[in-house]
């Protein structure tokens, strides 16, 4: 088997409607195709970073369903921890997102990397990381 990277990281959110907001009008990321599954009573939206020379291969794919259950724990539950982002700008980007009235963890330093980082959460509590680049 060979990998050659990251196809998407796909995402249940409880509400369509919050949700793509967050992620395309805070977050920025961009509109790749959005699809109605009828049969399904959801939602798939594919989402990507905009990025210098186009578009990010990093997706997001953000499903919605009818009455997904909520997720077990926060972040130490076994599975998916969190997604971090990447930004060169640490301070600038925790004063947008509290801004959007987003609350913001303190900043802290990775003791391996000495980079500075903090998390917050989507609308649905899924934790997110920025991480200074």
């Amino acid at each position: 088997m060979q990998l050659s990277g990251f196809h998407h990281i796909a995402l249940i959110c409880s509400d369509y409607e919050r949700s793509k907001r967050f992620y395309t009008e805070i977050l920025g990321f961009q509109v790749l195709q959005e699809t109605y599954r009828t049969a399904k009573q959801s939602y798939k939206l594919d989402l990507a970073l905009p990025v210098e020379s186009g578009i990010s291969a990093y997706r997001i794919e953000l499903f919605s369903f009818p009455a997904p259950p909520p997720r077990p724990s926060r972040p130490e539950a076994c599975g998916l921890r969190h997604l971090a982002f990447a930004t060169p700008d640490l301070d600038r980007s925790v004063v947008y997102l509290e801004s959007q009235g987003i609350s913001v963890e303190p900043i802290r330093v990775d003791e391996l990397t000495q980079k500075r980082f903090t998390f917050f959460q989507d609308p649905d509590g899924l934790p997110l990381e920025l991480y200074e680049a």
